[in-house]
């Protein structure tokens, strides 16, 4: 572009302004871009999240008995995380910390352990700031396409926290045929209006996922996929156990009917098919190197799930209801076919999905989460974090090496580089960092909201 000696003059003047006001440099230079018409590059970011994805589920990290080709592809395309967690061990609070970036337990509906179908007096407060409210107010075009499990009202949808876009299910879990809650009652949505639809829920939101990406438009977008596979109930493409409906019983009282280990392997395929139509959608539309993917899961497996070497499961916080697969993606930004042991939590990724987008968390909202691509890029060294959980009656944290376990009146210390099964009790040997981990998670619990009692 000719650059005449009236523009010359203006930017000059721009930026003497701007100096003398004691503006900062990317402010100057953002401001400069602007003014010649050059616009700042911003990937388009899509986050794709599984549900009750056990650690070992991806045949990337483990699973023996089945593949999941498309998802370990991402893995060599970019990088995989050793040490990444959930921020809660059910679905509801993880949704609202990723949501939020913030601890669950922060939020009134963060203590819904999970949110069950029959309890419409609580959502996710319609004037709080979410990362797609923010991606949106920056100008991305946004969607929710999945599972919601954040309220049940339209002011607690998606569409009121940032979604241009929803299509999907609002409760924890709907049959993949019937597309109907644990009551029996529809529950697909389009927006806010119910919507009937034939298919199998995991191919309709893939399907739905494809055609979002090959919209034409003139603003970088926001896609937030929210599988509702290898979730309860046990149905592949090829059938399955129906839901058993009921309008007394909260649906984990109905998991554990049906299933098997080859009903589960299917559900894998169709969901790592899913994922592979997807990223082939980006591929096609030619913006494989603007779009940032990032791969993770709601919380740890269910019984069918493969969590060597961890115990525990979903509803535990011992590191198999915690630990998860995640994987980031960004050709020629991520480094591809890397491993990395720096720990991670549901709340990084809300902040590294902004940091990417370019923009900030309103002034008064602040994360509890960190960007990590300076660290997976390598600009960064590894950062040291401390985790904290709480769920029914059990308390957790992770500080380095070490993890203290409370579940009732029985307190462990795991030190989780020599025993990542956690077997190993060392409250004895070092009564110190016990007692270290018990303060440091008083001090946390003091700032969130009171517990839930207990249901009976």
């Amino acid at each position: 572009m000719k650059l005449t000696r009236r523009k010359f003059v203006q930017r000059l003047a721009l930026g003497t302004t701007l100096l003398s006001g004691g503006v900062r440099s990317d402010a100057i230079t953002k401001a400069v871009q602007r003014s010649s018409g050059v616009k700042e590059t911003r990937p388009n970011i899509v986050f794709i999240l599984a549900d009750d994805l056990g650690w070992g589920d991806l045949s990337c990290y483990g699973r023996p008995d089945y593949r999941t080709p498309n998802i370990d592809l991402l893995a060599v395309q970019g990088t995989k995380f050793s040490d990444a967690y959930s921020a809660s061990a059910v679905c509801t609070p993880t949704r609202c910390g990723y949501i939020t970036g913030r601890y669950p337990a922060r939020f009134r509906i963060g203590l819904e352990e999970p949110l069950i179908t029959t309890n419409s007096n609580v959502g996710l407060e319609p004037n709080h700031q979410t990362v797609a409210s923010l991606l949106k107010q920056s100008g991305y075009d946004t969607a929710l396409i999945g599972k919601w499990h954040l309220g049940f009202r339209p002011e607690w949808g998606p569409n009121a926290h940032g979604f241009d876009e929803f299509f999907g299910i609002l409760a924890g879990a709907g049959d993949y045929f019937l597309h109907k809650n644990g009551l029996g009652k529809p529950d697909l949505y389009e927006n806010v209006t119910p919507v009937d639809r034939n298919g199998y829920l995991t191919d309709l939101l893939t399907e739905r996922a494809v055609n979002y990406v090959k919209k034409p438009r003139s603003a970088p977008f926001f896609l937030s996929l929210h599988y509702t596979a290898p979730h309860w109930p046990w149905q592949s493409p090829k059938g399955g156990e129906p839901i058993h409906f009921t309008d007394k019983a909260p649906e984990p009282a109905t998991m554990s009917a049906g299933g098997s280990l080859q009903l589960y392997a299917q559900m894998m395929k169709s969901l790592d098919d899913g994922v592979g139509r997807v990223m082939q959608s980006i591929r096609a539309a030619g913006i494989d190197r603007k779009t940032l993917v990032i791969f993770t899961s709601d919380n740890g497996g269910e019984r069918f799930s493969y969590l060597w070497p961890f115990s525990g499961r979903k509803g535990d916080l011992l590191e198999g209801g915690i630990r998860v697969p995640a994987i980031v993606r960004w050709p020629g930004v991520v480094p591809a076919n890397r491993i990395t042991q720096q720990m991670a939590i549901t709340m990084d990724w809300t902040a590294t999905i902004v940091a990417s987008a370019k923009t900030d968390a309103s002034a008064g909202h602040s994360f509890d989460g960190i960007d990590l691509l300076p660290v997976i890029k390598g600009i960064s060294r590894v950062v040291d974090r401390t985790f904290f959980w709480r769920i029914y009656a059990q308390d957790a944290v992770r500080d380095g090496k070490w993890k203290y376990v409370r579940n009732g009146e029985v307190r462990r210390l795991f030190d989780l580089s020599l025993d990542q099964r956690e077997q190993a009790d060392f409250s004895r040997k070092h009564p110190e960092v016990l007692q270290r981990l018990m303060k440091e998670f008083d001090k946390w619990n003091d700032l969130m909201l009171p517990r839930l009692p207990a249901r009976r």
